[in-house]
């Protein structure tokens, strides 16, 4: 059986995290509210059974998940765990927010809205209220969220030459003075991370779906750049947006890319699905264990939203999947050929 809490290395840093990491969204009530005693045994089970790494932003739950998040690593040593959070966004009191419904996706009771600042202030600012937020002194990871075309379309260069011009200087600063330990994006899409290699120096990218069993394009060259720069890879959403944990075979819409899934990828995973029987594997394991065959991705982080989530997710990581189920994926072309594949010689 292989083991959660084994670990690795984010780029040159001194910081090691565990291979299947805890994605906090879900702790900031995300779709639907949880309640903070579920909140806490979610947490607490993941600590228990081994995860150390925990990302959490102020995007999730205007807040909340930071909150949650702090209240359960604060009695932790602090060697115990490796803590990523979000800049980009302050968070500003909203006297007219209802909390009462979904606001940015979120039913959270914290009575605030955001707005986009990559600044220099804001990076400091935002780095300083998660600080509050989360009750520790200590951030391990500082990530830039949602940097890029994918989120800001028209406003992409606009946003790119204020973190180009002052940002980037925050992070500089606070990682030469130790007050955080890497730097680097939180983002679904490779091109911003491309172009801030250009800009500066930064230990790993937060990269959500883009290298998955489903889609294998940075392969070729992304992957590549993040060795020769020194940037590890932390995947989040591992299941692209949850096709590859429902398959397309249930009478609800597949959802790819958090949309509703197109035919050519709902065809596609009907194929995956169809090796999976023929060899008895669970896609959501296969979804699991793919990307950490590649020696740039030193970490998965699935949304985790209760307990009983954290210990199905674990026995997925868990399970065993013969290399030949791999091998015959390559076969029938629903893998690069390229692809490093788990279990070979020299792999996870």
């Amino acid at each position: 059986m292989k083991k959660v809490i084994d670990t690795r290395q984010i780029g040159n840093t001194p910081l090691n995290v565990s291979t299947l990491g805890f994605g906090a969204a879900s702790m900031g009530n995300l779709f639907h509210a949880v309640s903070d005693e579920e909140a806490q045994a979610t947490l607490t089970s993941a600590i228990d059974l081994g995860m150390n790494l925990f990302d959490t932003s102020p995007r999730y739950g205007a807040g909340l998940s930071e909150r949650r998040v702090g209240d359960a690593l604060r009695p932790l040593a602090k060697d115990s765990y490796v803590l990523s959070t979000k800049v980009g966004r302050i968070l500003s009191p909203d006297t007219k927010a209802n909390i009462n419904q979904l606001r940015h996706g979120f039913l959270t009771p914290m009575p605030f809205d955001a707005h986009y600042d990559y600044s220099y202030d804001g990076i400091i600012r935002s780095f300083e209220d998660s600080q509050q937020r989360l009750g520790l002194a200590e951030i391990d990871i500082l990530l830039v969220h949602d940097l890029g075309a994918y989120t800001h379309g028209d406003k992409d260069e606009y946003y790119f030459q204020q973190f180009e011009k002052s940002g980037y200087k925050a992070l500089e600063e606070l990682r030469k003075h130790g007050y955080i330990k890497a730097v680097g994006l939180g983002v679904n899409e490779v091109d911003i991370c491309e172009r801030v290699m250009n800009i500066g120096k930064f230990d790993c990218f937060l990269l959500a779906g883009r290298y998955s069993l489903l889609e294998q394009a940075p392969l070729h060259n992304f992957l590549p750049k993040c060795q020769a720069h020194g940037a590890s890879i932390i995947l989040g959403g591992p299941y692209n947006s949850g096709i590859l944990a429902t398959g397309v075979r249930g009478k609800a819409i597949p959802h790819y890319d958090y949309e509703p899934a197109p035919k050519n990828i709902i065809d596609k995973v009907a194929k995956i699905e169809d090796i999976c029987d023929e060899y008895q594997v669970t896609l959501a394991a296969a979804a699991l264990q793919f990307p950490l065959s590649h020696s740039a991705v030193t970490s998965v982080i699935p949304g985790l939203g209760s307990a009983k989530r954290v210990e199905k997710t674990i026995e997925l990581f868990s399970e065993n999947i013969p290399y030949e189920f791999w091998q015959t994926l390559k076969n029938e072309k629903l893998l690069d050929q390229d692809a490093p594949l788990p279990n070979s010689e020299g792999n996870a």
